[in-house]
């Protein structure tokens, strides 16, 4: 071999080592500085969380060091982010499903069986079912101690799935934090409902740790670009049709708060037809007038929401990025989380108290909910778990979501701009120090009253036709909807546009809520592609009657 290919040979295999070697060390060059991994701990606690990087920041560190100062050790919060609420959902099925095959097989020594894996999380599984019970019975994990954060929706599947437990152990988790402190579980401070929604669940297997809500956050000089001189006040108003292209929206079948928001649309829709229905008697029978309510309710606000949709530039893979067109102009308006839309109002706040950002709550179009914490099932440290919770839902804890950057208990870099759940917050000096202090969520959550014989039983059916009315068919519906609005409306093209019959609530409670709870994948499939074809082909059709005027 001659001296040139011998020193091509080499060059290339040292090219190769130097590619290997630096992706072995990469991780250690791009770790940050500020880390929340230290170099040696005594004791780790893994957390699955959807919540941003700040709120894991800011707790990990004040948990930390509280930690340190009462017991001298070192503990790693080790946060693990699969993504939102719907990612960690497959996760912790996925996770669970693999840990409960080696204890059902390994350990009790029974053979594995689609029968088995389909039992043992399922909450409607007879008691008596022996998968089941020996899941309930068991301490499997994942090597996971807590879920913290996302919708009280989805903590509550997972507990009566099993999957989260109110205590492993003497003294632990949320049943051994009441024990402890009884007041924190009272009326007075951490109520059961509010409004209609759950604040903590009534076994102790999850509860509240801060408040959420929904609302509007919107660019005034967008707007008023637009021709649009009103800041918006109701969700209807995000279906100006001068809004084409410039409203954000997040996908709502990867984040069941998104799901939630577009529930309180059509829960008020139901309880504005209540409200019209009993203002002219004798149309209906008195019996009959709430569930005429919900029927005509659930219609208004799939209409509603299709123009809502139709106006979207996108639906996002992450609510963070909703904020932030609203914030460069990119986009109009936006419904997004209220933290989120409160921060981006804030950064541009100047310092005679203007911004161009706004954000507001519809009234009477959303409710106050809450964003919970829970112990997983096999926790590893079920012990230093309860002490985080603990800390969460302490004075000192609750003031870190609300508190001002630099307050005494407040966070150190920047507010985090959410709301205590705790209700003995909401009174001096608490409020004084708060971002949002001036918001009093207790009071503003009786204007909304939720209603979950409503619309929790189609809660999973709403955010399937989420997908297939506006998500999956968003080009086609966009299209029919820039017609629509040329042509000036026309009544037949407009009719066609909303045809819901396949999907009225009678179709969401009965047929299509029990195809999903089947689990039958194919057949979800199948109903998905069926009904978008015909969504698709009114919306098209719709498009060429709007052209015709007709």
């Amino acid at each position: 071999m001659g001296t040139a290919s011998i020193l091509f040979t080499w060059r290339k295999e040292a090219a190769i080592a130097t590619a290997l070697l630096a992706t072995l060390v990469a991780p250690y060059w791009l770790k940050p500085v500020d880390s929340t991994a230290p170099a040696r701990y005594d004791r780790r606690l893994v957390i699955i969380t959807p919540h941003h990087e700040l709120i894991r920041e800011e707790f990990g560190r004040a948990f930390a060091r509280e930690w340190k100062a009462r017991t001298g050790q070192v503990v790693f919060i080790d946060w693990r982010v699969p993504g939102g609420t719907s990612e960690i959902a497959v996760m912790l099925k996925s996770e669970y499903t693999a840990a409960f095959q080696q204890h059902w097989t390994q350990v009790l020594g029974n053979a594995w069986s689609p029968q088995v894996a389909q039992a043992f999380l399922n909450a409607k599984a007879a008691p008596t079912d022996p998968a089941r019970a020996a899941f309930l019975a068991s301490r499997v994990g994942i090597g996971a101690d807590l879920f913290f954060g996302g919708g009280a929706f989805d903590f509550q599947l997972q507990a009566e799935a099993g999957t989260l437990v109110s205590e492993s152990g003497p003294g632990t988790g949320l049943a051994g934090l009441r024990a402890k402190h009884p007041t924190w579980f009272s009326e007075g401070v951490i109520p059961e409902k509010l409004g209609g929604e759950p604040f903590r669940d009534a076994q102790d297997r999850w509860c509240g740790a801060c408040l959420s809500s929904f609302g509007i956050v919107f660019n005034r000089d967008v707007l008023r670009r637009l021709g649009i001189e009103k800041d918006p006040q109701q969700w209807s108003d995000l279906a100006d049709p001068r809004l084409q292209g410039m409203v954000a929206l997040a996908d709502p079948g990867r984040s069941s708060s998104v799901t939630k928001a577009f529930e309180m649309l059509i829960q008020q829709q139901m309880q504005e037809e209540l409200a019209r229905i009993s203002l002219t008697p004798g149309t209906v029978k008195p019996e009959q007038q709430e569930a005429e309510a919900v029927r005509r309710g659930w219609l208004q606000g799939l209409s509603l929401i299709q123009r809502i949709s139709a106006n979207a530039r996108y639906f996002s893979d992450t609510s963070t990025k909703i904020p932030l067109d609203v914030l460069r102009g990119d986009a109009a308006a936006g419904m997004c989380i209220d933290f989120y839309g409160r921060s981006a109002e804030e950064s541009v706040r100047k310092a005679d108290g203007s911004s161009r950002v706004g954000f507001i709550m519809p009234v009477g179009g959303t409710s106050i909910s809450v964003d919970p914490i829970a112990l997983l099932r096999g926790a590893p440290d079920p012990e230093l778990a309860t002490a985080f919770m603990e800390f969460v839902l302490s004075e000192k804890g609750q003031t870190l979501w609300g508190y001002r950057a630099g307050q005494p208990g407040g966070p150190e870099k920047l507010a985090l701009r959410r709301l205590p759940v705790r209700r003995d917050l909401y009174q001096s000096p608490h409020v004084e120090r708060m971002s949002d202090g001036g918001e009093m969520p207790y009071e503003k959550a009786r204007a909304f009253s939720y209603r979950s014989e409503w619309t929790g039983a189609v809660f999973s059916s709403l955010r399937f036709l989420l997908r297939v009315l506006c998500v999956d068919t968003h080009e086609e519906q966009r299209l029919a909807w820039r017609h629509l609005t040329l042509g000036g409306f026309p009544p037949h093209a407009t009719s066609v546009f909303h045809e819901l019959n396949r999907v009225r609530y009678e179709e969401a409670l009965g047929g299509i809520s029990a195809l999903l709870r089947s689990r039958d994948k194919v057949a979800e499939t199948r109903l998905a592609r069926e009904l978008g074809e015909m969504t698709r082909r009114n919306y098209l059709l719709a498009a060429k009657l709007a052209r015709q005027g007709e």
